[in-house]
């Protein structure tokens, strides 16, 4: 009986994706609090407002491959390959936070910040952990693609949404990173922006592309799911990721020519 239920309680216990899920949200949550006590400024908006984009956007990330994990096989949600992606996307992820959050109490930048060799390695390294970032949801993707307790369109929507993702966002950041800024251009008035978002309606912004090239991950799945519940043909999948990849680059193409995804 004892063993019963040790196993049932540990087919209960959260994933580690789950639990980044759950660490991300708490983020969030600190920094829009926290944000409405400390009121310094960093190029014309709260020093919190970076760490809370990030802590967002790991929200989503972890969010989708929790549900992903969780739709998997006992097979293939216990395996060790899954496993090790999620300690990596755990190591990985608090590394990146952390110094993102010690930047923003010393209201200084946590990107792009070549200030003193310190911060060129801290930079350095942040890159490294940005590619694991978008690396290890290809490894859950490859358990996804053949497991057959998700949907055939499903499965197609998760590895192509992972690996358009992957690709697409390695270039778009690679760029971005090399540029030293996310502008092309220099703007009259660095109000001039999207709400919410920040992104530049006065001159050229790579990161509208860099958005794009993220969420491949949450909406090619999402078209699968809706192909399986509708019983149209998966084939549709590697097209749609294409034109996918296609918008991302124009996008970009967009901004490298000096021009705003949406100009005000």
């Amino acid at each position: 009986m004892s063993t019963l239920i040790n196993t049932t309680i540990a087919s209960d216990r959260p994933t580690i994706f789950t639990q980044l899920t759950i660490a991300s949200i708490a983020l969030l949550a600190i920094t829009v609090l926290w944000g409405q006590y400390d009121v310094r400024m960093l190029d014309g908006v709260s020093v919190w407002v970076k760490p809370a984009k990030f802590a967002l956007s790991f929200t989503v990330h972890f969010a989708t491959l929790a549900i992903i994990v969780a739709a998997l096989s006992e097979q293939n949600r216990k395996h060790l390959g899954v496993a090790i992606a999620g300690g990596v996307l755990a190591i990985a992820y608090l590394a990146e936070m952390a110094y993102i959050f010690f930047q923003a109490a010393q209201a200084e930048h946590s990107h792009f910040n070549f200030s003193t060799p310190f911060h060129q390695t801290m930079y350095s390294l942040m890159g490294v952990g940005a590619v694991l970032l978008i690396a290890m949801p290809v490894v859950v993707a490859w358990f996804a693609r053949r497991d057959s307790a998700i949907g055939p369109a499903t499965r197609a929507g998760i590895w192509w949404g992972a690996l358009t993702s992957f690709v697409l966002t390695l270039a778009t950041a690679g760029y971005l990173g090399d540029q030293g800024g996310h502008f092309v251009g220099l703007p009259s008035d660095p109000s001039r922006v999207l709400p919410i978002v920040g992104w530049s309606t006065e001159v050229g912004d790579l990161r509208p592309a860099h958005f794009l090239s993220l969420h491949a991950l949450q909406l090619l799945p999402l078209i699968g799911l809706w192909i399986d519940r509708t019983s149209r043909s998966v084939a549709i999948i590697k097209p749609l990721a294409a034109v996918y990849a296609l918008l991302s680059l124009a996008v970009l193409a967009q901004a490298l020519m000096g021009l705003p995804l949406i100009s005000i």
